[in-house]
């Protein structure tokens, strides 16, 4: 019978709790809470679009022809006459200015030309140059310049690829490597690397003031060694694939050496503690959307139906403390407004209350006075 008596005793202390915690309740003293049906839009949960249901094609950008010339790419040149008397054949490089050097006519602009108009162009300075009366010209792409473009992130198969530097688009760039996984975000970060540009002289080797030795080439002085290249500094750039294919814009080009790093999903999961029947923590997907009701489900529903008052402790990343939001579960059944949407490491709890301090010990007073022998 002394376990009869210990239970007996346990529930005497347990309305002396009941005593307290009214008292408490009433006293005011509790901590400061947001109710979820008026909670302020910077504590809501934040909305990351379904990537799934994402038309990828709206990041399309308009491609440049293949024929079109760019600085780099190595062009098959060959200038011939009637006769076919001092023909020439010549793979010719286009520079970053965007001249090219066709012997034996010297430098002519052939960037942003098609074949066609290069030929016309090439034939053109021959014939100023008074080097052939009738030349016949023909060009065609030996090796076209590429951009070397770094994907890393939550894709299929991250690495280096290649693109054509016309082709160069972001889309093109998901493309290669095999798309996005679901852990990906439509959060896109583009680190570009610095670029060397012609320009300054190296300190104490040359350039103005310096003592080093000059050479006079045109209206412009350089080294007889070498110049200083002057360095652009990196860049990066933060792209939002729903936002930019929502734009008449549509996605971005990509320059050689860019870096593109797809952002991953937030993986934090959220937990379930208090009177709930499995306790513990679940993963929370920004695709498929978690609400309260949804989480107690999970956790085995309520130990108590009258327990009603769930709070959720969430961080925003711009508050100090955390952000105490209070859900009432009989609120949340009929209004959508109440069912508060739970971000990935929020943290819910289903309280205790007077009510579910009587509920229980009223059921331990049934559970004794029913069956004392069961104690035995």
């Amino acid at each position: 019978m002394r376990r009869t008596s210990n239970q007996s005793t346990a529930a005497r202390r347990r309305i002396v709790w009941i005593g307290l915690l009214i008292i408490w309740s009433l006293s005011g003293c509790r901590q400061p809470t947001y109710q979820a049906a008026n909670l302020p839009a910077e504590y809501h949960a934040k909305v990351v679009e379904d990537l799934e249901l994402f038309d990828f094609s709206r990041l399309s950008v308009v491609s440049v022809s293949n024929e079109m010339i760019d600085v780099g790419d190595v062009l098959d040149v060959t200038v011939t006459s009637v006769s076919d008397e001092g023909r020439i054949e010549a793979p010719v490089r286009v520079g970053e200015d965007g001249m090219a050097l066709v012997p034996p006519i010297g430098m002519v602009r052939l960037a942003g030309l098609e074949f066609t108009e290069a030929e016309q162009a090439i034939a053109a300075e021959a014939i100023r140059l008074q080097l052939y009366r009738h030349p016949f010209v023909t060009v065609s792409m030996k090796r076209q310049r590429v951009n070397q473009v770094t994907v890393i992130g939550p894709v299929e198969e991250p690495g280096v690829y290649q693109l054509p530097r016309g082709q160069s688009s972001l889309l093109a760039a998901l493309v290669k490597s095999g798309g996005l996984t679901p852990e990906a975000t439509p959060n896109i970060r583009i680190r570009r690397p610095g670029r060397l540009l012609p320009g300054s002289a190296l300190p104490g080797r040359g350039g103005p003031g310096s003592g080093g030795p000059n050479v006079a080439s045109g209206n412009s002085i350089s080294l007889a060694g070498y110049t200083m290249p002057v360095s652009q500094p990196a860049r990066t750039f933060e792209v939002n694939l729903i936002d930019a294919g929502a734009r008449s814009t549509g996605g971005m080009n990509l320059e050689d050496g860019d870096v593109v790093m797809v952002m991953k999903q937030d993986s934090n999961p959220i937990h379930v503690i208090g009177l709930v029947r499995k306790p513990g923590q679940f993963e929370i997907t920004p695709s498929k959307p978690l609400y309260v009701l949804d989480a107690l489900a999970l956790a085995g529903g309520r130990t108590l139906q009258v327990a009603d008052k769930v709070l959720v402790t969430r961080r925003t990343g711009t508050e100090a403390r955390p952000v105490v939001i209070e859900v009432s579960v009989k609120e949340a059944k009929h209004d959508g407004k109440a069912n508060l949407r739970l971000a990935p490491g929020d943290l819910v709890s289903v309280e205790e209350t007077p009510a579910t301090v009587i509920v229980d010990t009223l059921r331990s007073f049934l559970r004794i006075g029913v069956n004392p022998l069961t104690a035995f």
